[in-house]
């Protein structure tokens, strides 16, 4: 089954929920935890532990375990064995983005089945050109797994060249959504190559309905400030292939299991008018 039927399988049967496991220093201090890999492995496996078996979605922020380096990479693996043995999707935000022999290495390790690092699908960085994410794509289709392209970001320097406009008066973060929607056509329930989309955006900066892929939604809840209804603004009739995307607003109910899987619940349950 291609990602995109996995994805909308899964979506179904657990709600339309993505949660990050993004271990900074301030939630490992707010956890108790040490700054070291030794904390970063107990906040990781507790998360899994939480919401492995209720998301959707998992999705590990690689860049949280890469600066402790071997260690931090060993405990990113394991994270991403047991929230796929939990049934969770694993989304790596890895943002990689480069050309050529590079690029088809980074797809290498995160989307060939046999690599340390194997997971369902990767964020990656478009601004080198859509087009050289072409050996990703590649093994997207090959595998079964999927990709999702950032497109429009929440952060403040985002829209200078998201919003910029190209040669035919399409803006870039539109350029990217329709090159996606090219590689999309065809495909049911909908395709394996998706969006990243802030749930704070604007209106009007991009047109989704011609994607025919998933929506990845992260800037929800806590920190961002994102709203069901800004995501219900902003999805359109994409609806049923939207993920929101949730971090710190479940994390920080942590260390404890019952409390970070009630906020898992409730977050699912806030969402539920996404595939009714």
């Amino acid at each position: 089954m291609t990602f995109g039927g996995r994805l909308d399988e899964a979506l179904s049967s657990r709600g339309s929920l993505c949660v990050g496991i993004d271990p900074h220093a301030a939630l490992l201090r707010d956890w108790g935890l040490p700054d070291d890999a030794s904390g970063l492995e107990r906040f990781a496996l507790t998360c899994v532990s939480a919401i492995g078996d209720e998301a959707a979605v998992v999705k590990p922020q690689s860049a949280f375990f890469e600066r402790f380096g071997a260690a931090g990479i060993a405990v990113l693996e394991r994270t991403v064995r047991l929230a796929r043995d939990a049934g969770a999707l694993v989304v790596l935000d890895v943002k990689r983005g480069d050309i050529g022999s590079t690029m088809a290495a980074y797809a290498d390790a995160y989307l060939s089945p046999e690599a340390p690092l194997a997971v369902d699908a990767i964020t990656l960085n478009p601004y080198l050109g859509v087009g050289a994410l072409e050996p990703a794509f590649e093994l997207t289709a090959r595998y079964d797994v999927g990709a999702f392209v950032l497109g429009l970001t929440s952060n403040p320097e985002g829209p200078r060249m998201q919003h910029a406009t190209v040669a035919d008066g399409r803006t870039v973060a539109q350029l990217v959504v329709d090159e996606l929607g090219d590689r999309n056509v065809g495909a049911e329930p909908f395709g394996s190559l998706g969006i990243v989309v802030g749930a704070t955006i604007g209106t009007g900066a991009v047109d989704l309905r011609g994607l025919h892929g998933p929506v990845l939604m992260p800037g929800v809840g806590a920190g961002q400030g994102g709203t069901p209804e800004d995501v219900r603004r902003i999805a359109g009739v994409l609806l049923p292939a939207v993920v929101p995307s949730v971090s710190r607003e479940v994390l920080r109910r942590g260390p404890d299991l019952k409390s970070l899987r009630e906020a898992t619940r409730r977050l699912i349950d806030a969402f539920a008018f996404l595939r009714a």
